[in-house]
């Protein structure tokens, strides 16, 4: 505590900056911030359904920044698929192998329901696979690999479950795979519209052997 010159006692100032307020994604670099926003757009409004205009109102940059990094939103769309498809399966490889065969199936479609945030977004790769007419090779060929991986691994969860009598698969597994993959993708589509998660667990309930 000082003496001001009138002799009265003054306190000193703190100030205090209140960094929780600050939005997590405006310290990312712009590149990272379109990815994200491309990802949400992709998931809400689908490939047609927004611009360089609306992604640079959503980073606050001009549409000239956002080719600098992306010069066509063939490129951009790639990015953010890979960026998607690597960040979900890497999920999905981390469900514990050690699980019964029916709570990995449970684990994936909680997964599958995160993606949904508050309930506006379907699976990115699922949104685009409806746009296929308007997709490039090269973006097509990456939704493609991401639906295979998918189908992949929740053929091995079938064969596990098929093998200690805890899942009911019929015919061929890797059909079933593919018949499941699509039902989870369904399933997002019917939860978005009723906006409630249960039809993902209705999926993994219909498989459960008796």
């Amino acid at each position: 505590m000082e003496a001001g010159h009138d002799g009265v006692h003054s306190h000193p100032l703190h100030i205090y900056l209140v960094v929780d307020s600050i939005h997590p994604m405006e310290t990312l670099p712009v590149r990272d911030q379109l990815l994200q926003h491309a990802q949400t757009l992709l998931m809400t409004r689908g490939y047609n359904g927004f611009s360089y205009r609306d992604l640079a109102a959503l980073v606050d940059v001009k549409t000239s920044s956002i080719h600098y990094y992306f010069p066509a939103k063939d490129d951009l769309v790639l990015e953010a698929v890979r960026l998607y498809s690597s960040k979900t399966l890497s999920a999905m490889r981390h469900i514990d192998a050690s699980l019964p065969p029916e709570t990995k199936l449970k684990r994936y479609a909680d997964q599958f329901g995160a993606l949904m945030g508050d309930g506006d977004r379907i699976c990115l790769c699922g949104m685009l696979a409806a746009d296929i007419t308007s997709l490039p090779d090269n973006v097509r060929h990456a939704v493609q690999a991401f639906f295979e991986a998918s189908e992949a691994w929740l053929a091995k969860v079938l064969a596990e479950g098929m093998k200690q009598g805890t899942l009911h698969v019929s015919g061929n597994i890797e059909c079933a795979a593919r018949s499941l993959f699509a039902a989870f993708q369904g399933s997002v589509l019917a939860s978005r519209l009723f906006q409630s998660k249960a039809r993902l667990r209705d999926v993994v309930n219909a498989l459960k052997s008796k």
